[in-house]
């Protein structure tokens, strides 16, 4: 079994690494199953934790979060986006995915909904999983792993070396 997760203090770190990492595995023919945040340089959303997720490999993009206004506070998270998500996940995976990525691990997962049952699906097919994991979801997801999973540094060629040694390649 092989599982991964990256966590960071710096503010949308993960987000960008687990992105970067899988725009880097699919240009080298790495076939992936999950999701990643989308990165736009023109938003359309109003509040910087608004969130948009692709399906890997070619699924759709989907609003994980819902618009409360520029000034609220209350978490975003759209449960049944997150159901949505997951469902596309099964849906366009395919048994030959090679890895899979989780943009994060979060309270969804926590509470046995959102990706739980994909990841676990995946670790029994022997498909390795790579997940980003927020500090304040690292006791949540220590209990789920059991001490099973292998914490990655937040460099972008740490993970990406893992990925491939997962998978069974070398670098290029």
């Amino acid at each position: 079994m092989k599982l991964a997760f990256v966590t960071s203090a710096r503010r949308g770190e993960i987000d960008r690494l687990l992105s970067e990492t899988a725009k880097r595995l699919e240009s080298e023919g790495v076939r992936l199953s999950g999701v990643v945040k989308i990165f736009d340089e023109n938003p359309a959303h109003d509040h910087v934790c608004d969130m948009d997720v692709r399906v890997l490999p070619d699924g759709p993009a989907i609003t994980i979060t819902q618009s409360l206004g520029r000034e609220s506070s209350s978490c975003r998270l759209n449960p049944a986006a997150i159901e949505e998500a997951a469902a596309a996940v099964e849906k366009h995976a395919g048994k030959d995915s090679q890895l899979f990525i989780l943009n994060k691990f979060g309270p969804q997962e926590a509470d046995g909904h959102g990706f739980r049952a994909i990841i676990a699906s995946s670790l029994e097919q022997g498909v390795p999983v790579l997940l980003g994991v927020g500090p304040t979801m690292l006791e949540p997801f220590q209990a789920f792993a059991a001490g099973l999973a292998e914490e990655l540094p937040d460099d972008l060629d740490a993970i990406h070396a893992w990925c491939l040694q997962a998978v069974g390649k070398t670098a290029d």
